[in-house]
């Protein structure tokens, strides 16, 4: 008899901690994911709209209690869930569609271009992450995609940096060498030999950025750069909950804050686990 695709896992999985690591971070992605994607079949109320007494502390009815405007928590929790998805989404796949084409042209071709190209992306990568998404998206203004962008300009140089060193490296290995001695064009090289190696570091570095655009996205919502009011948003509900904290409505910032954190330490230890599994050689240094 076959083995079931569950057993199958199971054998590719044993003994290895890395890979237990990383399919609980998938596991915590696909949760916040379907979260957002079926927050009208989870949500029990409309988040926008006053369903009871404001500030009523978690009961029965409303699981996470009520906000100053009377608005159910818990839908405005799972619907909150959609806003920095798709921002973290957005500008990790931006930033990786310019950074990484980018890093791979840089460290193949060398010379002036390598020279420029490392300069301004070294300039970029000198700023603070948070204080230079807060100074374009104070420029562009508040909205999701505007938000998306801002936090794609501070990430394209993560991509940079690693995509030129794993080519620096690469395109002196001898399949490369061969690849020239066979007459083999320079975008063949690139794209056919050396992107597939840069691959594994590119995937790791996506979801490590993923999980600190969401943190950023809920920086920038709490500044007050993110979505408008009343749309339902982490970091939008944890600024406005604030002002109630010392008054001892702690659940307005506390669930909130919680998905921030489960979100971010899903896509960190999706991260981790794709480092050690793709990367043993990391380990064993």
């Amino acid at each position: 008899m076959k083995n079931s695709i569950a057993e199958l896992i199971a054998k590719k999985v044993k003994g290895k901690p890395e890979a237990y690591i990383a399919i609980v971070g998938a596991f915590i992605i696909i949760f916040i994911i379907l979260l957002a994607i079926f927050a009208p079949f989870i949500a029990p109320y409309d988040p926008i709209k006053s369903v009871g007494k404001p500030l009523t502390p978690p009961n029965d009815e409303f699981i996470f209690g009520t906000d100053s405007l009377g608005r159910d928590f818990f839908s405005r929790v799972v619907y909150g869930a959609r806003i920095p998805m798709i921002v973290a989404l957005l500008s990790g796949t931006f930033s990786l569609l310019i950074g990484a084409p980018l890093g791979l042209l840089s460290g193949y071709i060398g010379g002036k271009t390598d020279r420029v190209l490392s300069l301004l992306m070294d300039s970029i990568y000198a700023f603070p992450g948070l204080i230079l998404a807060i100074a374009i998206a104070a420029v562009l203004g508040p909205g999701i995609m505007n938000m998306a962008l801002a936090i794609t300009v501070v990430y394209i140089p993560t991509y940079f940096r690693m995509v030129r060193g794993q080519t620096l490296s690469i395109r002196e290995s001898l399949f490369v060498v061969a690849a020239r001695a066979i007459g083999a064009r320079d975008m063949t090289i690139m794209w056919n030999y050396i992107l597939p190696n840069v691959i594994p570091t590119i995937a790791v570095v996506f979801s490590l950025n993923v999980a600190d655009a969401i943190l950023t996205e809920a920086g920038l919502s709490f500044f007050g750069l993110g979505v408008a009011a009343p749309t339902p948003d982490w970091g939008f509900d944890l600024r406005s909950g604030r002002v109630y904290l010392p008054a001892g409505y702690w659940w307005l910032v506390t669930f909130p804050g919680i998905m921030v954190i489960i979100a971010t330490i899903g896509f960190s230890l999706l991260g981790e686990g794709l480092s050690e599994i793709l990367n043993p050689k990391l380990k064993e240094e």
